[in-house]
């Protein structure tokens, strides 16, 4: 004749009781930690949430989604449009050949990827690269946005046009949403725009403007230290 589970916790010589104060105890650290780290335990829902969404029609076709990658202590935010194919097979936004110029972009002013947090607008590839569709960024607004809520960045620096009219809900050129201090929508959180290193990479003329855009921002992000 089998033995019951009660049977062999009491052959152990757990009782009921102990199991239970154990388990409860366990519960009871657990929510202990989460109070005394909440931005951690919130990051891991959301990446957790983010890695299983069907929102949109996009999953059928991705790899894997690319939550973001950095300090989640950053000051500085950067945010791009969407993963490429290196980005949907590594699981990492801006790895490609993109990533490699943001990288040196950034080492030119001083700052290491490591002390930044990186993402885009969408989690998930668009088929061949195309340009988002407005009802994915729609769908994946809400996943940047507590992304931005659990950040709490000092500068969000916008790569690229599709980045910046999503962020700041306008249809105004990138041209003239350059060299000046945005704030994104319904908050205090500054932002500043340049262009895509993708596209910096299609058009070499255009990286002495990026150059100075990146000048722009850090100056920005100077001033802002200085007042906290």
């Amino acid at each position: 004749m089998k033995m019951s589970h009660l049977h062999y916790l009491n052959a152990m010589g757990v009782t009921l009781w102990q199991r239970r104060k154990f388990l409860d105890t366990l519960k009871s650290e657990r929510r202990e930690i989460e109070k005394k780290n909440p931005s951690k335990n919130g990051w891991e829902k959301l990446a957790l949430k983010v890695s299983n969404c069907t929102a949109c029609s996009l999953y059928k076709t991705r790899i894997q989604t690319v939550f973001g990658t950095g300090d989640k202590k950053a000051k500085w935010l950067i945010i791009g449009e969407a993963p490429g194919a290196d980005e949907d097979k590594q699981g990492e936004p801006f790895v490609g050949r993109a990533g490699q110029l943001l990288n040196e972009m950034f080492k030119a002013l001083g700052l290491q990827r490591s002390q930044i947090y990186i993402t885009n607008i969408l989690k998930c590839r668009p088929p061949n690269n195309r340009d988002p569709a407005p009802e994915e960024i729609m769908q994946c607004k809400s996943h940047l946005e507590n992304q931005i809520a659990l950040l709490n960045p000092l500068l969000i620096l916008a790569l690229g046009r599709i980045a910046a009219q999503n962020l700041l809900n306008t249809s105004e050129a990138l041209g003239k949403l350059r060299n000046q201090v945005h704030r994104y929508p319904n908050t205090n959180v500054p932002l500043v725009i340049t262009y895509h290193p993708a596209y910096l990479l299609r058009s070499p003329s255009k990286k002495a403007d990026a150059w100075q855009d990146l000048q722009f921002a850090l100056n920005t992000f100077k001033k802002l230290e200085l007042g906290n």
